[in-house]
């Protein structure tokens, strides 16, 4: 099996990709100001004019021709043994179609993976992509996509990642969790997170209509029951009108936040 790492990044450093320790096959989709391709060194870089992670996620998809994928974004260092363990867990797990990782967080608290299990609908959310390796052949046979409403840049600035675990799930992959560590996420910037706003929580109600739209509301109030720590500047019965706009704007496509507040 061939590994594959696909990285999306905006206006490349090329000093980041040296800095990150990519020892596999890489495709780097690159959202710039023009449109071209290079290599560079085993890199394989296509530069797009354009904007948003879940573009860039499925351009890299189209890309890619490795056996095993790997997500990536530029704040990443990878550990050295990163490509053994990932292909050694699939290898050892002919079941899984999909595994997600562990990795270190320098500025922010995380909740690590434990032990090897079995992913479920109720246990998925909490996955970010740099986490998640898939067989090429299983995602395309099944045609899974990043929606490109989702995620930075996107009308909804967040949960791509979660919502293609979700399809995967829908689709009837196999997806897995292992406690192993595959590199470290450096202190960086978010390309999204603003604060707990109102913006935030009209997204989060979006994703959750996203998720399941049956269930969507009891996926808002176990969140902010949950997460009392979001509600800082927001109180619980605006929060859930936010997101329960969210979930109104996502079903009927309205073009703007407000509208529906």
């Amino acid at each position: 099996m061939k590994l594959e790492v696909l990285l999306s990044t905006i206006n490349l450093d090329k000093k980041t990709l040296d800095s990150m320790n990519i020892t596999s096959d890489c495709i780097v989709i690159n959202q710039c100001s023009k449109n071209t391709y290079e290599e560079y060194k085993d890199f394989k870089i296509y530069s797009y004019n354009e904007k948003g992670t879940s573009l860039s996620r499925n351009k890299a998809l189209g890309k890619a021709t490795g056996d095993i994928l790997l997500l990536c974004d530029d704040d990443i260092i990878y550990n050295s043994d990163y490509e053994t363990i990932i292909l050694d867990e699939f290898e050892k797990n002919e079941e899984a179609d999909v595994i997600v990782f562990n990795l270190f967080c320098e500025d922010r608290l995380q909740k690590n993976i434990i032990k090897n299990k079995k992913v479920k609908f109720y246990n998925c959310l909490r996955y970010g992509s740099p986490q998640i390796a898939f067989k090429r052949s299983k995602i395309e046979q099944k045609q899974i996509k990043f929606d490109l409403d989702f995620g930075p840049n996107a009308k909804y600035s967040c949960g791509e990642d979660t919502l293609f675990i979700v399809t995967c799930l829908k689709e009837k992959l196999k997806i897995f969790s292992s406690p192993k560590f595959i590199g470290t996420i450096k202190k960086s910037p978010s390309t999204w997170f603003c604060g707990y706003n109102e913006k935030f929580f009209f997204d989060k109600g979006a994703i959750f209509y996203a998720i399941n739209k049956n269930i969507s509301l009891i996926l808002c109030l176990q969140y902010l029951i949950r997460h009392k720590e979001t509600l800082q500047n927001i109180n619980f019965t605006k929060a859930l009108r936010l997101m329960m706009a969210g979930m109104e704007n996502y079903k009927i496509n309205i073009k703007d936040y407000r509208e529906v507040l």
